[in-house]
């Protein structure tokens, strides 16, 4: 499975992905690593980050955010809301964006989508408010662009996405229950209209029952399409 120019993309299980850019930028998506059942033992700790994206602040998508953004220095782009509470724990090199806007990281585009989910942020005994829950459009140096949904269910504006980015590759949540499942990240597909996907947001606990099996049969009238059935650990070089 390669991509053929430079781009390393690495599933840790759930949402978590390690992105490695062509220039060596680590990017890290949904930080959930330490308790999270799909992460292989060897990626519990994650040494080394540039940038970390998380969509929302559910504990599955936010948990370990804080603790990698401190060991490793990374920056963290973020919904305005959490930014803020990151802000208070003392983290500095926060990047609060929202919905449309775009940040530049050394030389690497982040935009941030919409996605149809909730966010809230548990911390000790109180559940406060994460503002939205977000997707994000990653542009990399080289100018392969990849579309991170997020926990999202599908929605008619990712015609949008697909007009104003033209994205290369998309990781589509397909799990079930809590976004969508294999028929809705199907459409997702013809709406974005990609031909590489990588699902995700599936398998980690029993209740999300979505496969790439069934996505693959779900979407079986696109052309062409090429769905990348990562193992956690596993790297699409």
């Amino acid at each position: 499975m390669s991509l053929d120019n430079g781009v390393e993309i690495t599933w840790l299980g759930h949402a978590a992905f390690r992105i490695k850019s062509p220039n060596g930028t680590i990017i890290l998506t949904d930080p959930f690593h330490a308790d999270n059942p799909a992460t292989p033992e060897s990626e519990k700790t994650q040494s080394r980050a540039d940038l970390i994206l998380p969509s929302h602040g559910h504990g599955d998508n936010f948990a370990d955010t804080l603790d990698i953004a401190r060991r490793t220095g990374a920056t963290v782009a973020c919904i305005f809301e959490i930014a803020q509470f990151l802000g208070r724990k003392g983290l500095e090199k926060v990047v609060g964006m929202n919905i449309g806007g775009t940040v530049d990281f050394e030389g690497i585009a982040v935009t941030m989508t919409k996605a149809w989910h909730s966010s809230s942020i548990v911390d000790g005994d109180s559940v406060l408010p994460g503002g939205t829950a977000c997707g994000f459009v990653i542009r990399l140096e080289n100018g392969f662009t990849i579309y991170f949904s997020g926990d999202t269910d599908v929605f008619l504006d990712m015609q949008l996405i697909a007009k104003l980015f033209k994205p290369d590759l998309a990781i589509l949540s397909i799990g079930d229950h809590f976004t969508m499942g294999p028929k809705g990240a199907a459409e997702a597909i013809r709406l974005l209209g990609v031909r590489q996907v990588i699902p995700m947001h599936y398998g980690t606990f029993p209740i999300l029952t979505g496969t790439p099996e069934a996505l693959r049969n779900e979407a079986r009238d696109i052309p062409d399409l090429v769905i990348h059935d990562l193992k956690p650990g596993k790297t699409l070089r």
